[in-house]
């Protein structure tokens, strides 16, 4: 896929003193907002506890991503990384053994976060579906609680995405082919080649097309009632039946959160009669999404967009579907 952006001038902005103060934030869960200037500066680097080799830190990431950006988009546009995290794990430096928490100075404090996920939000690169505006962006999840970090330094993981994200809610949208679930690499000059990849092989069209034709379908109150039945439903099935049943990743707090929503939402909710169109129910899965933890967070989101596409295809072939009947 080629990335074109519109020829205008961009301020430029140092993104390792930026912190983005939007009331609004792509995954909410347990994580705080970070600059990159604190990645850098103010965190030490988890190591292999076999051989002290020092892991691909989070900084090193993110700025493998956005020189890779860089290079397929051109210097020319402005790329600020909205970073949060989550699960600090606290330290201590030599001296300041023994010494109580409440006592230590902020130079004998030490800290690294276990997760970490990022977003280069393009604007330059965007399209309108049903009034929202959504934009180009790319991003990744680093979580070293899915490394074995007491051996010696091996080949590690990452995730990285490209997908869209909808500027009314800040929701991610991301489709299957947008998404490198278990990237392994050993150096940033991998996760660079890896990122070139990943934005050729997406297919933006397809995706686009998928997201647009949620608006051609609808369904009733009482469909809306049987569906977040069945969902809640779900988990509790026999493995022989889930064998037939599209997989479903939500949890029961995420699925009464879009029964809120789907009342209450000023944006995406039911219409006055109860009907719902899919494109507005998407936006309500990938909303109560954003209480996942950084570590399954993408996998969801994904998950959400193969599900209310599932919907499509059974309201537009008119077939039977265990969630709706």
């Amino acid at each position: 896929m080629e990335l074109v952006v519109s020829n205008q001038t961009n301020q430029v902005i140092e993104d390792s003193k930026i912190v983005n103060t939007s009331k609004t934030k792509f995954i909410e869960a347990n994580t705080i907002e970070v600059s990159l200037s604190h990645l850098k500066e103010d965190c030490i680097i988890p190591v292999f506890a076999k051989d002290n080799e020092t892991t691909i830190s989070h900084t090193e990431f993110i700025l493998a991503v956005k020189d890779a950006l860089h290079s397929i988009l051109g210097n020319n546009v402005e790329l600020v990384p909205n970073i949060r995290v989550s699960h600090g794990i606290k330290g201590r430096i030599p001296s300041a053994i023994g010494k109580p928490a409440k006592e230590l100075l902020e130079h004998e404090k030490t800290i690294y976060y276990e997760r970490m996920a990022f977003v280069f939000e393009i604007p330059e690169i965007s399209e309108v579906i049903n009034g929202n505006r959504i934009n180009l962006c790319v991003g990744g999840v680093r979580a070293y609680n899915q490394e074995n970090l007491f051996t010696k330094k091996s080949i590690e993981k990452f995730k990285i995405f490209i997908g869209f994200q909808n500027t009314v809610c800040t929701n991610l949208c991301i489709s299957t082919d947008g998404l490198l679930n278990d990237l392994r690499v050993s150096s940033t000059l991998e996760l660079k080649e890896k990122v070139f990849e990943l934005v050729k092989s997406y297919d933006r069209t397809s995706h686009l097309n998928s997201m647009r034709a949620m608006l051609n379908y609808s369904i009733e109150e009482e469909q809306f009632a049987r569906l977040i039945g069945k969902m809640k439903m779900y988990n509790y099935q026999s493995k022989e039946v889930k064998k037939n049943l599209f997989p479903l990743a939500i949890t029961d707090t995420q699925i009464n959160s879009i029964v809120k929503d789907y009342h209450n939402d000023v944006d995406f909710m039911k219409e006055d009669d109860g009907t719902i169109n899919l494109w507005n129910l998407y936006n309500l899965f990938t909303e109560a999404n954003k209480s996942t933890y950084i570590d399954l967070n993408l996998e969801r989101n994904v998950n959400a967009h193969d599900f209310i596409n599932h919907l499509s295809k059974s309201l537009e072939t008119n077939s039977y579907n265990w969630y709706t009947y």
